[in-house]
């Protein structure tokens, strides 16, 4: 059990760190040199991963036999949710950004009622009406006098973002390979596709300090974040207390965005991403209990 809260406190620590490290980079480098490095680490981090588990032999059957699901998975999640989470970051402040990407499990839960044919209950409409008026008072910072003025082209990125992110995960229940095989299959076939954007919107050349950045995304955020939080709900028998940890990151993540970014978190920030977070607490307990 002690081993599983080790797990956890890492994805969550690595989480809580990653909008911070998406500005810091996007400061040095731009949206498809980020994307493409950050991938290229996440594939060979993952690689690494199952060549120690001597699983390469399975990732290769895995990408003959199902194929068409990993081009699918790869065009979604790293090529289409990052490109326009980094396009949502690189326009808005990362206190705006970050609440509203936490939103992604409200949409999950939309998206696979309708793939699985699941009633979407009155729970379910409440939880979203709370994080959506939360996402609104983050937009907004409170003041409805100035929906004119803000960024709705950042804001609408960081809301797409969530459908993408929130489809991914809705493709992937019916997935029957390992999450590790599967995650390594998406970054490896991403890859050529990130280099080609890379190589013909930007260019592959790239200061130490944006690949030192770019390399942190990818390994922090893309794979081993993901891969301890997968290990810690293994070794548990208590899932719900693990996964209640997923909500300190981020309130912590606020905390790095406002020391090391330097950004001052207004208090409509605060609120906003209360009425988020409770909305996810208020649905998942719903999860909770029907298990």
């Amino acid at each position: 059990m002690k081993r599983a809260y080790l797990y956890a406190a890492f994805a969550v620590a690595a989480w809580s760190t990653v909008a911070t490290a998406f500005k810091l980079t996007l400061a040095t480098i731009d949206i498809y040199q980020t994307l493409f490095y950050a991938n290229l680490v996440s594939c060979m981090v993952l690689l690494f991963v199952l060549a120690i588990q001597q699983r390469l032999s399975t990732l290769a059957k895995e990408l003959v036999q199902y194929w068409q699901r990993s081009i699918l998975t790869a065009l979604m999640n790293p090529c289409l949710y990052y490109l326009i989470l980094f396009a949502a970051y690189e326009r808005l402040p990362a206190q705006i950004a970050q609440p509203i990407n936490y939103s992604w499990s409200i949409v999950l839960v939309f998206l696979s009622a309708m793939a699985l044919g699941q009633k979407v209950t009155a729970r379910d409409w409440l939880a979203a009406l709370i994080c959506y008026a939360g996402v609104f008072v983050i937009a907004t910072q409170g003041h409805v006098d100035q929906l004119v003025g803000a960024d709705w082209l950042g804001i609408g990125f960081a809301v797409v973002s969530t459908v993408i992110w929130a489809g991914y995960w809705t493709v992937s229940i019916r997935d029957p390979r390992s999450t590790e095989t599967a995650m390594a299959a998406c970054f490896l076939m991403s890859l050529p596709a990130t280099a080609m954007l890379c190589a013909t919107l930007s260019d592959l050349s790239v200061s130490t300090y944006g690949f030192a950045g770019a390399a942190y995304i990818g390994l922090f955020e893309m794979s081993l974040a993901f891969l301890a939080w997968g290990t810690a709900l293994k070794l548990t028998d208590r899932t719900a207390r693990i996964s209640n940890l997923i909500f300190l990151s981020p309130l912590a993540s606020l905390v790095m965005i406002h020391f090391v970014l330097g950004e001052d978190i207004q208090t409509t920030t605060a609120i906003g991403l209360i009425l988020i977070v409770s909305a996810l607490i208020y649905q998942q307990r719903q999860g909770s209990a029907i298990q």
